[in-house]
């Protein structure tokens, strides 16, 4: 086994580079993406209007090809940090949320509906005084995970 490990420094190395670059990313950008997600995105019908949606052409392209590499790079972080210390699943749903594909919208909704995933996500919208996330139903006899009792 140490053998294996002297021969193969160079991956632990990249391992231990990947984990602490997911750290990173979890604490600094996972909770900015999450602030600024509107309370009611889980429980619209339509998406939001981005900002970027009314500019030029190219530019909206360019937009949108970021956005959803940002996403991509979000999620991958998220399932290595299943493995790796760390909010897997919160960082999933944040990448997720930036991607665009068919099912994304059930997708989503699977993942918040998980009871600690939501708490988390409120926790972090709390600590940047936005409101909690409404989940779709909510209003309607259902039962927000987030609070005991409701």
């Amino acid at each position: 086994m140490i053998d294996w490990l002297r021969e193969h420094q160079g991956l632990l190395w990249s391992m231990a580079g990947l984990s602490v670059a997911t750290l990173v990313l979890a604490v600094i950008v996972l909770p900015v993406l999450l602030a600024r997600m509107p309370a009611d995105y889980f429980v619209r019908k339509t998406p939001p209007q981005g900002s970027w949606r009314g500019r030029h052409p190219l530019l909206q392209a360019a937009l949108h090809v970021v956005k959803n590499a940002l996403g991509g790079m979000l999620a991958l972080a998220g399932i290595a940090l299943l493995l790796l210390p760390g909010q897997g699943l919160v960082t999933i749903l944040a990448g997720v949320a930036l991607l665009d594909f068919p099912g994304k919208r059930h997708l989503e909704l699977r993942i918040i509906r998980v009871p600690g995933i939501l708490r988390a996500v409120n926790w972090l919208r709390g600590r940047a005084h936005r409101p909690p996330l409404q989940i779709e139903g909510e209003g309607e006899g259902a039962r927000d995970p987030a609070r005991p009792g409701s």
